[in-house]
């Protein structure tokens, strides 16, 4: 083990099964919510919670676990949220009801705030420039299998084990999460003092959870006025949030403005978001036409998505490497071709009669459009990020592909909801990522990246 120590690969597999872990619990618990409500004998409102709220912590703290990465190390701030997610999903698997699952659920989610931008900016850090489209394919592969699988995993397990298997198969990964991240990850500092911007975490949590809070409620409420009202209060405190970091650029700000002087970051972390919506709006629908179109079982339903994630997984490291050899925007585009191909397909398929089967080959041009997008994305993203601002970056990003979730979940329910009938709902909200990853190829076919930013002094030292 010792000889492993500090190798860039087992690094690499260590952080990929903690963000793994996070990443499946977005989408694992939707499956379960039924079996939840009769166990518990609880209401529809409060199970969705324990999908609402954990989204909710995850893209209020990432920016803040980020800057503490910084502050008190990587390593330790990544053990600490194993840690916390392990316990909690524990605690999760252990509820005796509503309230004490959702409670569990918002712990678990602060884990994985914790976790989750260390993971990048320790890649960065292990990985010379050469290697890390590679690295970050496979990262990224993760990313899209997590995201992608959440239905498959998640209907065995309801139908196997029971619901409580959805949070207790998480301990026993965590607990050799944490065992590796001590006997193998370096604990990476980048030797600068750093100083914790209080003020603006404050401002930047309350920012993200009333605009979070808006997206994720409106259409339960019917975009009352208070949900309206709360999340324009949360875009005014961007703003303020915003103005005061301006002002903080030679102290330590939470933001480093610096980060977007470099073009390729400023792009690719847009469309990390317009990728975290489209994945949503891409799945939900297909999800909820095998089920309720097609009358398949949750079990059948993920099993007849699973082509997808298989082929991300395959094409990932292939097109990170790629990406090393002729450059990530040519590897993003054919991504986003394939993609936006495959999901067109997808929508003509969707007919009141149609068959799990004939899908097979939509589901594959997705899966290779999947593998050729993440991975150029964070690559091309973090290229040229110092290590001092690796941390910072991480949680920018992070944050923004979480809201971009976040905001593909609200308008997927509100454009099904907006069909003439359940069919036509379910094109509405298919043809959105269509839509946007269309328009995210064109944007970037017309850019080019520009000078990159300020280089950083010295290289992370491991102890």
């Amino acid at each position: 083990m010792d000889r492993l120590r500090g190798n860039p690969w087992a690094v690499l597999v260590t952080l990929s099964l903690g963000f793994f872990m996070t990443l499946l619990d977005l989408t694992v618990v939707n499956i379960a919510v039924p079996d939840v409500m009769r166990s518990l004998r609880t209401g529809l409102d409060q199970v969705l919670w324990t999908v609402s709220g954990y989204a909710l912590v995850l893209a209020v703290l990432l920016v803040t676990a980020a800057r503490l990465g910084d502050l008190w190390g990587q390593r330790t701030l990544f053990a600490a949220g194993v840690a916390v997610f392990t316990l909690a999903s524990a605690g999760c698997g252990l509820a005796a009801g509503g309230a004490a699952l959702i409670a569990a659920r918002l712990v678990q989610g602060l884990g994985a705030a914790l976790l989750t931008p260390q993971t990048m900016a320790m890649i960065v850090a292990v990985f010379p420039a050469d290697r890390r489209g590679t690295a970050l394919g496979i990262w990224g592969a993760v990313a899209g299998v997590a995201t992608l699988a959440g239905p498959t995993l998640g209907g065995l397990l309801v139908s196997g084990p029971g619901w409580r298997w959805v949070f207790f198969v998480n301990v026993p990964v965590g607990v050799l999460v944490l065992a590796l991240t001590f006997a193998l990850v370096p604990d990476l500092r980048t030797g600068r003092a750093h100083r914790f911007d209080l003020p603006g975490v404050l401002v930047s949590a309350a920012a993200l959870a009333a605009v979070t809070f808006a997206l994720m409620e409106g259409d339960r409420y019917g975009w009352a006025w208070w949900i309206q009202a709360l999340g324009a209060a949360g875009i005014a405190l961007g703003a303020l949030f915003w103005r005061m970091q301006a002002r903080r650029q030679d102290a330590e700000p939470l933001v480093p403005f610096a980060l977007f002087r470099d073009r390729g970051f400023t792009v690719m972390t847009a469309l990390m978001g317009v990728l975290g919506a489209a994945l949503i709006a891409a799945v939900v629908p297909l999800v909820f036409y095998l089920q309720d179109r097609l009358g398949l079982s949750a079990v059948r339903a993920g099993l007849a998505l699973a082509p997808s994630p298989l082929v991300s997984l395959l094409v990932s490291p292939l097109a990170g490497r790629l990406s090393d050899r002729i450059g990530g925007r040519r590897v993003l585009l054919a991504g986003l071709a394939s993609y936006v191909l495959g999901l067109a397909l997808a929508i003509v398929l969707a007919t009141p009669h149609g068959h799990a089967a004939a899908f097979v080959p939509a589901l594959v041009l997705m899966g290779l459009g999947t593998g050729c997008m993440i991975a150029p994305l964070s690559t091309e993203a973090m290229r040229r990020v110092p290590p001092h601002l690796a941390g910072a970056a991480a949680g920018v990003s992070n944050t923004v592909r979480q809201l971009g979730s976040v905001l593909g979940t609200a308008a997927t329910t509100a454009l099904m909801a907006a069909g003439t009938s359940p069919l036509a709902g379910i094109h509405l909200a298919m043809a959105l990522p269509v839509a946007l990853l269309a328009a995210a190829a064109l944007a970037l076919a017309l850019t080019r990246p520009r000078a990159a930013v300020a280089s950083a002094p010295g290289v992370p030292a491991a102890r």
